[in-house]
């Protein structure tokens, strides 16, 4: 059983779970920038989900070699499973398809769902007992990307928006899994084990989807982004975040995510950010730094 938190270790586990959520956050207007819009596709989205599991999973392998980690537990290797079913299939493969159609500002308000249901899949998964103020704090952050949403779209939702919330649900499922094993194991070596246990999968994929036509440097400087920190590097900082300040209070840090997102695309794909998105990323802050303040137990 793990040792009682310190006051100390939550607030390392906030600040790293940020550092995460920063490098996540330029996952969206990169891949975006990758795969291109369905009028001027570039890399194929199963290219880009397979390509940069593949590629990070190999800097990962040398990673383990150097270090000399030692191999995870045979009762682990199920929850890696589950954490690369929704960490390297699910997520990026939905977010690939999702960002052929629609651009990466409308994808980082319906993705800002992503804390509530990391927070519901680790309550779930770890049988916590957030208090009730935590929960209406949560959901408040999230009724703000909620009304975000249909205030910026058209209020309904297409099949690019069903593609995300797919991805929204496969994070949480990653996010809980990994978040488990990190309590267990070192976090980059969790993430490392994560991608050379998926290998099998993603390179040949990897070499099937490789792209035939020609592709603009722009896009390939997208995809070695979204291979070396959204897919490898980035999991260094957000698992250790996770296992040292808690799932359920530190998923909380996600609400600035979308925000992030938004901020990012502007100078990265030229999209424009109004006042009305910079309110809105205020209150949701504000949301943030309430609800980390508020209880979450685990059951005696």
């Amino acid at each position: 059983m793990n040792a009682a938190r310190t006051p100390h270790d939550e607030a390392r586990g906030l600040w790293l779970g940020l550092l995460g959520v920063v490098i996540f956050a330029m996952t969206l207007p990169m891949t975006r920038l990758a795969v291109g819009p369905a009028d001027d596709p570039q890399l194929p989205p199963l290219f880009v989900t397979a390509g940069r599991a593949a590629f990070a999973g190999l800097l990962a392998a040398v990673y383990l070699i150097v270090t000399r980690a030692p191999r995870p537990r045979a009762e682990l290797v199920p929850t890696f499973y589950v954490s690369a079913l929704g960490t390297v299939v699910g997520f990026p493969l939905f977010i690939g398809l999702a960002l052929r159609h629609v651009d990466a500002m409308h994808a980082a308000v319906v993705t800002g769902l992503m804390p509530l249901a990391t927070a519901v899949a680790a309550a779930m998964w770890f049988r916590q007992r957030p208090s009730n103020a935590f929960w209406a704090c949560a959901s408040a952050g999230c009724g703000l990307v909620v009304a975000f949403a249909l205030v910026q779209g058209s209020g309904r939702l297409t099949l690019a928006d069903a593609l995300l919330l797919g991805a929204v649900a496969s994070t949480a499922m990653g996010y809980v899994a990994g978040a488990q094993l990190a309590s267990q194991m070192r976090a980059e070596q969790v993430i490392c084990w994560v991608l050379v246990l998926s290998l099998p999968l993603t390179l040949p994929v990897a070499w099937w989807s490789w792209p035939e036509q020609p592709v603009r440097a722009a896009s390939w400087g997208g995809f070695a982004y979204v291979t070396l920190f959204s897919m490898w590097l980035g999991f260094f900082a957000w698992y250790r975040g996770l296992a040292l300040g808690g799932t359920v209070r530190v998923s909380q840090v996600q609400l600035v995510q979308p925000f992030l997102s938004l901020l990012f695309a502007v100078p990265v794909l030229g999209e424009r950010l109004d006042p009305l998105t910079v309110a809105f990323a205020l209150a949701v802050i504000a949301t943030v730094f309430v609800g980390k303040r508020l209880p979450a137990h685990r059951p005696a």
